[in-house]
């Protein structure tokens, strides 16, 4: 269960009675509706609020389920209003916008509008988020996408607040409009509340603001987790690949050959390559010293440079550079970049061609089979696949390093 599940239950929970006990003392909320509709005829005389559309009585089939005894149910519209802001002009206020009513401060300021005062209980009836409820930060002209949500003193606020939370993707998967979504006024003014006695939603709202810190610790618990999950797979290769290269991944055996006898057989490779012209003879390499050692390893392994074990290490060229175009597979050469070198594979969907006198121009970049490929430039650098393919006269460009081991 994610943490929005478990929101969603506890608000569900609430609702259904389920949340609290009932007391018996409590006065019931026929009562209550009662003192609503008293409210809102003084605040319609008032000239507060307009007079409600006819809004359709509650039966039985648009009850969703059975609430406590002490309960009654009133649509949505008996409760609440969707009213304009007061029309004002010659003043300048901020100007609130949805971005701006998530607690940052507004930049764009008006000198006429429909004014609203700091505090200001307001719904967004246009938009992807229609039905979400915000309060004005501060004094300011309320955004076109917004109306004024009003309710009487006798609804007790918290409550019903948690009801639209509760209801909030059915708004938004039930807007209207087709270039821009509207919030659906006829499922909003009809949508059936189930009303508890006031005491009670005092205790709802109590019980709620009491578990939703827990249901925030348990969502950051599971971002972290999510996070873990996905560094999991990562981190359980490095730490293998790292236990290996010291010498703590496999037992050893006594009888196994020391390395200083693989690396003099090496050595004799290399020095034979030489003299037969297959390899440069390269600068001699310093010898490593204990500073220059990261770890410790087994006493029957030893430290060596990576060219001590190459026959070849070098870079490709730029074609831009030397003149020479991309063309078609039937007219070049398989031309090897940076985005083909994966993590440990080759990635050749995308391939690219260049004309064959590249390779005239740059021989010693001419791939073989078994060579490793290394990103040196870009965002990829350090990505290392092995060249496995069956394909004569690949080369590649100034992005890739080849590594041809003796």
């Amino acid at each position: 269960m994610t943490a929005q599940d478990l929101k969603n239950s506890i608000l569900q929970l609430a609702v259904q009675g389920k949340l609290v006990p009932q007391d018996p003392s409590d006065e019931p909320a026929t009562e209550l509706s009662k003192r609503i509709d008293t409210e809102k005829n003084v605040a319609l005389k008032a000239g507060i609020i307009k007079k409600d559309k006819k809004i359709p009585l509650l039966t039985g089939e648009d009850i969703p389920y059975d609430v406590p005894s002490t309960w009654c149910w009133m649509r949505l519209g008996e409760l609440c209003q969707l009213l304009d802001g007061e029309k004002c002009s010659g003043v300048k206020y901020p100007y609130l916008e949805a971005k701006y009513l998530r607690g940052k401060i507004a930049a764009t300021f008006l000198d006429s509008g429909k004014f609203v005062k700091k505090g200001t209980r307001l719904i967004l009836v246009d938009g992807e988020n229609s039905g979400e409820v915000f309060f004005a930060t501060e004094d300011g002209y309320m955004g076109s996408t917004f109306k004024v949500l009003y309710m009487p003193n006798s609804v007790y606020e918290p409550y019903i607040l948690n009801f639209l939370l509760l209801k909030k993707q059915l708004f938004r998967n039930s807007k209207t409009g087709a270039a821009i979504p509207h919030l659906n006024k006829e499922l909003f003014f009809t949508l059936p509340v189930p009303i508890p006695p006031y005491a009670e939603q005092e205790r709802i709202v109590a019980k709620i603001e009491e578990l939703l810190p827990l249901v925030d610790g348990y969502g950051e618990a599971e971002e972290r987790l999510k996070k873990l999950n996905a560094e999991f797979p990562d981190k359980l290769r490095k730490s293998i690949l790292q236990q290996a290269v010291q010498g703590k991944l496999t037992d050893r055996d006594p009888a196994d050959e020391p390395a200083s006898e693989l690396l003099k057989r090496i050595r004799a490779e290399k020095a034979k390559l030489v003299v037969e012209g297959k390899v440069y003879r390269e600068k001699e390499l310093k010898s490593i010293s204990d500073d220059n050692v990261p770890f410790d390893i087994p006493n029957e392994w030893e430290w060596c440079k990576l060219g001590e074990l190459t026959r070849l290490i070098t870079k490709g060229s730029s074609p831009s550079w030397q003149g020479v175009s991309y063309t078609t597979e039937e007219n070049g050469v398989l031309f090897v970049t940076s985005e083909n070198v994966g993590v440990e594979s080759m990635l050749l969907e995308k391939r690219k061609y260049v004309e064959p006198k590249f390779n005239e121009m740059h021989p010693s970049s001419i791939l073989q089979k078994g060579d490793l490929l290394t990103n040196i430039v870009g965002a990829s650098i350090g990505r290392t696949a092995l060249f496995d393919e069956n394909i004569e006269n690949a080369n590649i460009n100034q992005a890739v390093c080849i590594i041809r081991l003796v």
